[in-house]
């Protein structure tokens, strides 16, 4: 079985159940850059995979999961990078970094001096560096993180998978009482609040008051950005607006 998914997602833990429960079907998985999350899965390529929401197709069957929290990016020099949190309003009149597909090039600009960039706090914690920090964002909309596959896929052998991610055990039944269901079509199903996993079992992780983002790799572990089943593997208030310092 294969599965797909986008930066900020870690799905070593699910990957680590699936091998457990049935060693016989191996499980691969991808990451993907976020503009392509969809195409593998809907040529058929992939069973299911991670996507960031908003996702607006009737062939999928949607299971929004949790909630990432935005933080943005600065160049450690910048006039800002010593403030504890920063608003949508203070970055008024900043440049904006271009936005590349792949957020590590993304982050690469930002600490070239290009400008800021704002993305959830996991992709921050994922491409962290030392040229860069990140601060909490209040006022910015938090993302979301959505389980997805092919309505025709439906099968029992997806459902199985299913129900890792929703934390049933291997006696549970499928459609257990709790269970939200799975949603078709519509770019509005990401209104379901309830939250989920980020694969080391915790919810999905505000940015809070870290700064520059905590230290970690990949889900995968791999560079390659390839994992396999069974590999053993917002900010404080009544801050003061920082000086911005020297003219840029």
């Amino acid at each position: 079985m294969r599965l797909d998914y986008v930066a900020g997602v870690s799905p070593a833990k699910w990957l680590r159940a699936w091998a457990e429960r049935h060693p016989e079907l191996p499980l691969e998985a991808v990451r993907v850059d976020e503009p392509a999350q969809l195409d593998r899965l809907l040529a058929g390529e992939v069973d299911l995979a991670f996507v960031r929401l908003p996702v607006d197709d009737t062939r999928l069957h949607v299971i929004p999961l949790w909630e990432e929290q935005p933080v943005v990016l600065l160049e450690k020099d910048h006039p800002f990078a010593d403030a504890e949190a920063l608003s949508l309003a203070e970055l008024e009149g900043e440049p904006l970094a271009p936005v590349q597909d792949d957020p590590a090039m993304t982050i690469e600009l930002v600490a070239a001096g290009t400008g800021y960039a704002i993305v959830p706090h996991a992709v921050a914690r994922l491409h962290h560096r030392r040229d860069v920090v990140a601060l909490p964002l209040q006022g910015a909309p938090t993302t979301r993180i959505a389980l997805v596959w092919l309505v025709e896929r439906d099968d029992e052998t997806v459902q199985e998978f299913v129900g890792v991610v929703r934390g049933r055990t291997a006696r549970s039944s499928r459609g257990a009482e709790g269970d939200p269901p799975a949603e078709r079509g519509g770019s509005e199903r990401h209104r379901d609040r309830g939250r989920g996993s980020d694969g080391g079992g915790k919810p999905g992780t505000p940015a809070g008051s870290a700064r520059g983002g905590a230290q970690g790799r990949g889900a995968s572990g791999r560079g390659d950005g390839t994992a396999r089943g069974g590999a053993s593997g917002r900010g404080a208030s009544g801050r003061g607006r920082p000086n911005r310092g020297r003219k840029r």
